[in-house]
C-alpha cells in the first residue's frame, strides 16, 4: 500500500475541480473561460487555443486572434455555440468577447454548479479513500501487515482524506464568493 500513491490520486481530484472552477464564468474575464471550446478547422474539431491567442486586455473582454483569417467564422460560431452567454463580434482577425455583468439569479445557478463540482471532487478522495482502507485490509489479511501496521496506516489515509477534503471545501468556498462578489 503506497501512501504517495493515495495523495496523488487525492490530489487529481482536486486538480480537475480547480480546472472545472476554471470554466465558471465569474463576470470577469479569464483565458480558461474558452479552454474547453472546440472548433472545426480543417475538417476536424480542435481546441480554440490551437487556432488562435486568446488574450484578457480587459477585465471586461476577452480576444481571440485568430491565425488563419478563414477560421474566423468558426471560431465566432464556437464560442458562441458554447453555452457561456458570450457574444463573439469579429473584427479582421480578431475575435472580440465582451463578458457581460452577471445576474444577481445566474451568480447563484453559478454557486450551485460549483457546489456540484465540489460534491464530486469529495465522492472521487472518498473513493481514493475506500480503495487506500481495502487495500490494507487485504494486506493485513495476507499477513504481509501487522494490525498496528494497519491501524497506522489507516490513521494516515484518513488525515490525508481530511486534509484533502478541506482544501476541496477551501477551493469552492473561494470560488463562491469570486461568482457572489460584485
Amino acid at each position: 500500500m503506497d501512501l504517495n500513491q493515495t495523495k496523488q490520486k487525492m490530489d487529481g481530484a482536486l486538480d480537475s475541480l480547480k480546472k472545472e472552477f476554471g470554466g465558471l464564468r465569474t463576470g470577469r474575464a479569464s483565458t480558461s473561460l474558452l479552454d474547453k471550446i472546440q472548433v472545426d478547422a480543417y475538417g476536424s474539431s480542435m481546441p480554440l487555443n490551437q487556432v488562435g491567442t486568446v488574450a484578457v486586455p480587459e477585465p471586461r473582454l476577452l480576444t481571440v486572434q485568430v491565425w488563419d483569417s478563414g477560421l474566423v467564422k468558426s471560431v465566432e460560431k464556437a464560442i458562441r455555440d458554447a453555452g457561456l452567454g458570450l457574444n463573439p463580434q469579429p473584427d479582421g482577425q480578431l475575435v472580440r468577447v465582451p463578458v457581460p455583468e452577471l445576474s444577481q439569479e445566474r451568480r447563484q445557478e453559478l454557486a450551485k454548479i460549483a457546489g456540484k463540482f465540489a460534491e464530486q471532487a469529495r465522492v472521487a478522495v472518498r473513493n481514493v479513500r475506500r480503495d487506500s482502507m481495502d487495500a490494507l485490509k487485504k494486506a493485513k489479511s495476507d499477513g504481509k501487515m501487522s494490525e498496528d501496521e494497519q491501524k497506522t496506516a489507516s490513521d494516515k489515509v484518513q488525515k490525508l482524506t481530511d486534509e484533502t477534503i478541506k482544501k476541496i471545501d477551501e477551493a469552492l468556498a473561494s470560488k463562491e464568493k469570486e461568482i457572489t462578489h460584485v
